[in-house]
């Protein structure tokens, strides 16, 4: 059990994977996957990380004498997930959205257990939704994309997403696959293809948030009350405005917007 746990966390280390273990094994039974004993479900909570690495010894070995890395099922959902660049979008109705994650690691990247912002914005409107996620994580993904959908005053009907293994994963595409989505994803390295949703990183997640460093989990819940207490602000209140024409001479780009 201990390895399904660990293979579910994308083979976290043993210090991240003890901290994960509570709200995973929660979050795994609550969507049916697994019915464990109690039994069980206590040695795994109580296990110490030291514990955890030395009962993982001998996968980890067996795994990296293999000489490859577990990537083909990454790559074979890759595959069937279409690309979409910022202009093939031509007007969409409500409910296609861009995702993606800020991570809240006090700006230089670090080793850590750092919270996550998961922001989803609509191409129609520019309705967007944040949610905190204490790790970053495929099913804590799908959990904020189906908390998003609960509050969203309209249906998704797509997600495209960048090419991190939280999003182009089994547990995320089944999940789409399942609910109706258009699921695709930008191109590597062109964050220009998710232009929407990069913007609201700025303009809603860094103003509020700011750069500082986050983790644990009263961090991650005092982040969703934020989120909470603005999101009727933002897209209530806050007036948008979209993009109506653009043409290009030479090195220059000449933008034309609707009125806000």
């Amino acid at each position: 059990m201990l390895i399904l746990v660990w293979e579910a966390s994308d083979r976290l280390c043993g210090k991240r994977l003890k901290a994960l273990i509570p709200s995973l094994l929660a979050a795994i039974e609550r969507h049916g996957h697994i019915d464990l004993d109690t039994c069980v479900k206590d040695k795994l909570i109580t296990m110490s990380a030291a514990s955890i690495d030395r009962s993982l010894k001998p996968t980890r070995t067996k795994i990296s004498s293999s000489g490859r890395r577990r990537q083909g099922s990454g790559n074979t959902f890759k595959r069937q997930i279409p690309v979409r660049t910022f202009s093939d979008w031509n007007d969409p109705a409500p409910g296609f959205m861009e995702v993606d994650l800020v991570e809240h690691c006090g700006g230089v990247k670090q080793d850590g257990n750092f919270v996550h912002s998961l922001v989803m914005t609509d191409i129609a409107s520019g309705w967007t939704e944040c949610l905190s996620m204490q790790v970053r994580n495929q099913l804590l993904v799908v959990e904020g994309i189906a908390k998003a959908q609960s509050v969203l005053p309209f249906k998704i009907e797509g997600i495209d997403t960048d090419n991190g293994s939280e999003f182009i994963n089994e547990v995320v595409f089944t999940y789409s696959k399942g609910m109706g989505y258009e699921q695709t994803r930008s191109r590597l390295y062109r964050k220009n293809d998710q232009a929407w949703v990069v913007q609201k990183n700025g303009s809603i997640v860094r103003r509020m948030v700011g750069y500082n460093k986050l983790s644990g989990s009263q961090a991650c819940k005092a982040l969703q009350q934020l989120y909470d207490s603005s999101r009727l602000f933002v897209n209530y209140f806050q007036p948008s405005f979209k993009l109506k024409s653009k043409h290009r001479q030479g090195a220059h780009v000449q933008k034309k917007y609707h009125s806000p």
